[in-house]
């Protein structure tokens, strides 16, 4: 399990998470919702280290990782792969060996033996075919696919998305959704995503939390938003734009 635990983030005056706390249980698919700025890309940043909160602890399999130092938090990053927004594939390098990566530098593989493991898992993406290619002759939902392939090299127990549909089509959005699906179902992967794509948080999600004005605002399942009488959760679920909201 890992846990939030009543975690703070300021940044100059802005005070972005103001006491979130929240557990992901083994084996879910959790999204973190709300709008932009509401702090859900900080909150999941937190777990890896990208960003150290100003109070509160973060917990992973019962051990407090919140001040791991960095050679103490491979060992977690290993554990947690995170998908980042933009893909930060290496436009220099093959589809194969931006995937072949991880394998070379964190397991010492040899080239031939690091790229023969970079098709299987770009095989679990439908993006075997393309490993010859370079990033740029790729549309961003493959783009997508292949940073999915790279994050799941070193077999990750829990796998974070940030806004993983973002900028894509209805069909890639759709198969970025599939494959979120099946890391579940075939490899037991406990997923994050961060998004505000309603198609995807309700077609997809095991559970949802939204965040509001730094704190959780509502957390429970798909049902538990559809049916909510919050004026700010019917606000985010019926896609209307922000304007004043009761609190």
């Amino acid at each position: 399990m890992i846990r939030f635990v009543d975690i703070h983030k300021q940044f100059g005056p802005r005070k972005v998470l103001d006491g979130v706390s929240l557990d992901v249980d083994t084996g879910e698919v959790l999204y973190i919702i709300g709008s932009s700025g509401a702090g859900k890309s900080v909150l999941v940043k937190h777990l890896i280290g990208l960003i150290r909160p100003d109070a509160g602890r973060i917990e992973l399999g019962g051990r407090d990782i919140t001040w791991l130092s960095e050679p103490d938090l491979y060992p977690v990053r290993k554990q947690c792969a995170m998908v980042f927004q933009n893909s930060t594939l290496f436009d220099a390098m093959s589809v194969v060996d931006n995937v072949a990566l991880p394998f070379r530098k964190h397991l010492g593989l040899k080239p031939a033996e690091a790229r023969a493991r970079a098709r299987d898992k770009l095989d679990l993406v439908g993006m075997r075919h393309t490993g010859a290619w370079l990033p740029a002759d790729l549309g961003d939902g493959l783009k997508k696919r292949v940073a999915i392939a790279r994050a799941l090299t070193l077999d990750p127990t829990y796998v974070i998305f940030d806004e993983p549909t973002t900028g894509l089509d209805p069909l890639a959005a759709a198969q970025v959704d599939d494959l979120i699906r099946s890391l579940k179902r075939d490899a037991g992967v406990t997923s994050i995503v961060v998004s505000h794509d309603l198609r995807s948080i309700f077609g997809v999600a095991d559970r949802i939390a939204m965040i509001y004005q730094g704190r959780i605002r509502l957390d429970g399942p798909p049902d538990a938003f559809r049916r909510s009488p919050d004026p700010v959760v019917t606000q985010f679920v019926n896609g209307l734009p922000e304007g004043p909201m009761e609190t």
